[in-house]
């Protein structure tokens, strides 16, 4: 089994909902929202492969389907049947994949900040060898983490660039590399309407690495999706606004769609 690092928080008995973070980061980037969250809900966080406390092999596939099966049975082992699957970023990429190869396992998706299209990228384009990924300083890392916020000047907590230090060459731009190929073979909002999944899309209008009109125009052409702008809001909102992250997600979770669904079951 891949050894995968993963935080169970909340109520056992309470819905579940699956945070999961963008790439070079990890389950840390939800730490400000858990506290919000886990008065209502079993909240189930993890470190794709690849990433933070998990196992970061070489030989290991990094592509979006295969993170999405993780994920699905990190779920499976704690017995949570299924979940509301939240994604931030790339992560949301592996969200919409484990709806598409789990879709009873998945009663709802929420992507956060997630890029539609790659003709949606307006970020810089960052790239290293692997001698320049040895030799950065954290004064590196955080100027190429610097779109990941709406305000300039934000700097990224010390956590953040922890991750990204952790985290191995070839894990790292296997992740980027599988990110964009699966955007490549199919855009989110085509796969969304494919999957006729319950979907809440927040996106930071100041967002600097996904065009946010064009982001927001293509998500509310799917049908059925609800679409909150969170205007002042970067590409990390849970990081830069958790109060209003958390609000609209459990007012998503809480509607009457959704509540219909069986509760699920508790950890063996």
């Amino acid at each position: 089994m891949t050894n995968l690092h993963t935080t169970d928080d909340g109520p056992r008995d309470a819905p579940v909902l699956l945070l999961i973070h963008g790439s070079a980061s990890s389950a840390r980037s939800w730490d400000a929202l858990l506290p919000l969250l886990t008065g209502t809900h079993r909240v189930v966080r993890i470190d794709l492969l690849g990433h933070g406390r998990s196992a970061k092999p070489d030989d290991a596939a990094y592509d979006v389907p295969e993170q999405a099966r993780r994920a699905g049975e990190a779920l499976d082992r704690l017995g949570a049947g299924h979940a509301v699957v939240v994604g931030h970023s790339s992560g949301g990429l592996v969200a919409t994949a484990l709806a598409e190869r789990r879709p009873a396992l998945v009663t709802a998706l929420v992507l956060v900040d997630t890029g539609p299209s790659l003709d949606t990228y307006i970020g810089p384009q960052v790239a290293f060898d692997a001698g320049q990924w040895a030799r950065l300083t954290d004064e590196q890392i955080r100027q190429a983490m610097a779109s990941a916020f709406g305000r300039p000047g934000h700097e990224a907590p010390a956590p953040l660039v922890d991750d990204v230090r952790g985290m191995t060459f070839t894990s790292f731009t296997a992740t980027q590399r599988g990110a964009v190929e699966y955007l490549a073979r199919q855009a989110i909002p085509d796969r969304l309407r494919a999957l006729g999944t319950p979907v809440l899309v927040l996106f930071g209008e100041d967002d600097r690495r996904w065009r946010p009109s064009s982001s927001l125009a293509a998500y509310r052409a799917v049908p059925g999706a609800r679409v909150v702008p969170l205007p002042g809001v970067g590409h990390s909102p849970m990081l830069e606004d958790p109060p209003r992250t958390a609000e609209a997600l459990l007012a998503f979770t809480a509607s009457p769609a959704l509540s219909r669904e069986s509760p699920a079951r508790p950890r063996p």
